[in-house]
């Protein structure tokens, strides 16, 4: 029966998998790049449409600063 876990003794068997690894972490990072620059690109569409003053959102950093 073979074992749960397989480590190989020759380490040279670890190469093919961390360049798998590499190439899906970075393709992983475009992909949230692309998702996050469409998104940017999408809000500033509905802000010219609807004519929404985006210094006004609730999520804008000036209101949550404390007024002096």
């Amino acid at each position: 029966m073979m074992e749960f876990l397989y480590f190989p003794e020759d380490k040279t068997e670890y190469i093919p998998a961390v360049i798998s690894l590499v190439i899906f972490s970075i393709g992983a990072a475009v992909t949230m790049y692309l998702i996050y620059k469409h998104s940017k690109k999408e809000e500033r569409r509905m802000e010219e449409k609807y004519s929404i003053d985006s210094s006004s959102s609730p999520i804008s950093n000036e209101n949550h600063r404390p007024k002096q």
